[in-house]
């Protein structure tokens, strides 16, 4: 995941809108390392929805799970990858103030050259709207 911009860190506001990438295993099947996601910062969170956060225990890593319920104190978020780790279950519940904004749209980069029949399918699946996933934060809460 990239870092927020310097002004963000200066103590100005963020914006409305922004770019991330995906790195790691955690969220396979929904995202794949490399999958490019646009981001609304500050936009209300719902169970099912994905979201970036921050770290808990490494504050300038960014992370990005499902948000699957609100408890006491935050929120309890999971990677839809069962075995990738590196959730909820290993460091507790997210504070609200953690969680940066949602990912509203799913961007496939393309992968080298391909043949004109690649090419059509790869722009039909290329870009996805990420659409909240009541059932799968159902069957992760049993977790």
């Amino acid at each position: 995941m990239p870092e927020l911009p310097q002004e963000t860190e200066r103590g100005r506001a963020l914006p409305p809108f922004g770019l991330a990438e995906v790195t790691g295993p955690s969220m396979v099947p929904t995202l794949h390392h490399g999958d490019r996601l646009l981001l609304r910062y500050g936009a209300p969170v719902r169970p099912g929805q994905i979201v970036v956060l921050r770290h808990p225990f490494q504050q300038d890593l960014l992370v990005v799970k499902r948000a699957v319920e609100r408890r006491e104190g935050g929120w309890w978020v999971l990677g839809d990858n069962p075995y990738a780790g590196g959730d909820s279950t290993d460091y507790g519940v997210v504070p609200e103030e953690l969680i940066l904004g949602r990912a509203w749209l799913r961007y496939r980069p393309p992968a080298g050259r391909r043949s004109p029949l690649a090419v059509v399918r790869w722009a039909l699946s290329a870009a996805r709207p990420l659409l909240s996933d009541r059932s799968a934060a159902r069957r992760f809460r049993a977790r």
